[in-house]
């Protein structure tokens, strides 16, 4: 059964990680976070005591009736963070008179070279937009997602300190390790919520988009700063503004953010793009040549002014032929890619790196795109959240309706049909894994189970394809299918890898857990340094499934830490405690940075499942920590 919750967010189409290794001795979280907390004496508890921890979203990942977030403190109150440095309770122009007009006219000679924007920069005009005063919006509750349509409540950030928020967005660099993190994220970003208070409304939109920039969710971000009028724009807004909407190729829909901010910025690429929207508004000869001006310069590569010679050309119905070579181009950037695939042009396949999560959410994203070119980035894209299993089914749908597309993107088509319409359970599982085994590396391999979910679940549950159960269990949990993975408890072997997916991704009580049973998975485990059996332990033991008997035992025998406490674990717990599910979700994305699962911690999973489960986000805490095992 889908996690309704979990998925709303892909329908939507500090300084470094923290992420380390099992016992890697350099942490790379942001400066700070991964100190331990201050020898201070324990802040008291707020007036009612620690929030309790709410109801779950539903047994199997299915979703009850969103919950408000219960008060902490008697209402009227904002409770602090307690103690931990950096999170606090947060509490709560002059007139510019315009000079004398005649003393700022330009001479005649200046009038004849400005753009329309100059002209009304230098005659202090601001511009104009017809926003009527009943459509302006408040910038109150900034977000895509209502706490009644799955996302996370407004109060989510209450007492946060704004620098502490700051650190948290800024510092995470996109690289999350975990899909369902990933998710979980995106959902906490594109939420309906407030500011932390004394923290500027726009700022903290530009902040959460900048980082949906950095997780390749270039569409999410667009949407996010859409949500802001232009009037109330700031200078950071303004900056992850200009990114979302390079990132999706969307050249004429920045004009208004250009047009209004244009004293914001002084680079190169915001100048082109200033000539870009003087050649949408009718001004395309002087556009094109200012734009020729820096051509014969060295501010910016030919390449990334050629193309924006050529978009601007197009959008300002010049009849100005600009050749696109990319013979004597060695790199692809954001910039570059951006224009390329809004004028239809198709970069080398060796210039745009999938793996790239720069690249792989803009291509697997983008409509102007071929479906060869969105079906390559999906096998990327998937495996880190950015595509549903829905879309990715939908996509492979419309190329197996293609009768133009060949070769092994159109044969992928023609297997994942047969998973669903073969007749012979057998033959169908075997086509299933025929999916996954043609992938050239883990990454494409685990997004090949987010698209063989849905096939996996049709299939019944059979003691003949038990051995197969394990990945069958792991390509259903991948989309949260929970309930129908659960059937499969009957027939997996205690001990074994469907086993242990079922003990933390399937509600309650699905399959017994002791300790001989966890030994048993432990002897057969065969990862490095048995993270699968370290990550199986912090998992069982965030979502109270083991007693601490258990825990205390393997604990020792894997040398884990889990209850070592740093800044990190105290910021994440002390949210928990005070029932901020969107906080806690931005600090477990703080938390599971890095380039693979090599990379993460069972004590940082602990914490995240664990701070998860507390704030009634416990099916995504199942599904983290579900991966986790399947995928360490």
């Amino acid at each position: 059964m889908k996690l309704r919750w979990l998925i709303s967010g892909v329908l939507l189409a500090t300084a470094s990680g923290w992420a380390l290794a099992q016992r890697a001795p350099e942490s790379l979280l942001p400066p700070g976070f991964d100190d331990p907390p201050p020898a201070a004496a324990p802040a008291p508890a707020p007036a009612s005591g620690p929030a309790s921890s709410p109801p779950s979203r539903g047994s199997g990942g299915s979703a009850s009736a969103p919950r408000s977030s219960s008060p902490a403190v008697p209402a009227g109150t904002s409770p602090s963070l307690g103690t931990i440095d950096g999170i606090t309770g947060g509490g709560g122009a002059g007139a510019a008179v315009a000079p004398e007009l005649l003393k700022r006219l330009p001479t005649l000679e200046e009038l004849a070279k400005m753009t329309p924007e100059e002209f009304e920069e230098a005659l202090g005009l601001e511009p104009k937009f017809d926003i009527p005063a009943g459509a302006r919006r408040a910038t109150e509750k900034v977000g895509m997602i209502d706490v009644t349509e799955g996302g996370l409540p407004a109060d989510s950030m209450a007492g946060l300190n704004p620098s502490l928020a700051r650190k948290m967005l800024s510092g995470n660099r996109g690289q999350i390790v975990s899909r369902w993190g990933h998710i979980l994220l995106r959902r906490a970003l594109a939420s309906r919520l407030d500011a932390p208070e004394g923290m500027n409304a726009a700022d903290f939109a530009g902040l959460r988009a900048g980082l949906l920039v950095r997780m390749g969710e270039v569409e999410a971000a667009r949407a996010l700063v859409q949500d802001v009028d232009v009037d109330n724009y700031t200078a950071i807004l303004t900056n992850a503004a200009f990114d979302a909407y390079v990132r999706t190729g969307d050249f004429t829909g920045v004009c208004p953010v250009l047009i209004k901010r244009r004293a914001s910025r002084e680079d190169p690429r915001w100048e082109a793009a200033n000539d870009i929207c003087s050649a949408a508004r009718g001004d395309g000869r002087a556009a094109l040549s200012r734009l020729d001006k820096a051509l014969r310069g060295d501010a910016m590569p030919d390449i990334d002014v050629l193309l924006a010679q050529r978009y601007a050309g197009a959008v300002g119905q010049s009849r100005r032929a600009v050749t696109i070579e990319w013979d004597e181009v060695d790199s692809m950037n954001p910039w570059r890619y951006g224009l390329a695939i809004a004028l239809g042009l198709r970069p080398p396949e060796k210039l745009v790196n999938l793996s790239d999560r720069r690249f792989a959410g803009a291509a697997a994203l983008a409509p102007m795109l071929g479906l060869v070119d969105r079906g390559n980035a999906a096998d990327h894209a998937a495996g880190r959240g950015i595509l549903s299993s829905a879309a990715m089914i939908d996509l492979y749908s419309q190329i197996h309706a293609d009768q133009d597309i060949d070769g092994p993107l159109y044969d992928r088509s023609e297997t994942l049909r047969k998973a669903y319409m073969l007749v012979d359970p057998a033959a169908r599982s075997a086509a299933i894994q025929e999916i996954w085994n043609g992938a050239p590396g883990e990454e494409q391999r685990y997004s090949r189970q987010v698209l063989t979910a849905y096939a996996a679940a049709r299939l019944p549950v059979n003691s003949s394809l038990a051995d197969q159960s394990g990945d069958l269990i792991a390509s259903m949990l991948a989309a949260g299918l929970d309930r129908n993975a659960a059937r499969w408890a009957k027939v997996v072997d205690g001990g074994g890898l469907g086993w242990a997916l079922l003990a933390v991704g399937a509600p309650a009580g699905t399959v017994e857990i002791d300790s001989g049973l966890v030994d048993s998975f432990l002897s057969d485990d065969e990862s490095a340094e048995s993270r699968k059996s370290a990550f199986l332990v912090a998992g069982l033991a965030g979502l109270g499934r083991i007693d601490a008997e258990t825990r205390a035992e393997f604990e020792d025998s894997l040398e884990l830490d889990l209850g070592r406490k740093s800044r990190w674990t105290s910021y994440i717990d002390r949210a928990a405690q005070l029932d901020r599910p969107a906080m806690v979700a931005m600090l477990a994305g703080l938390g599971m940075q890095g380039s693979g699962w090599d990379r993460m911690t069972a004590r940082h999973l602990f914490h995240i499942v664990s701070a998860l489960r507390r704030v009634g986000l416990e099916a995504e805490a199942r599904m983290i920590a579900a991966e986790a095992v399947a995928r360490g």
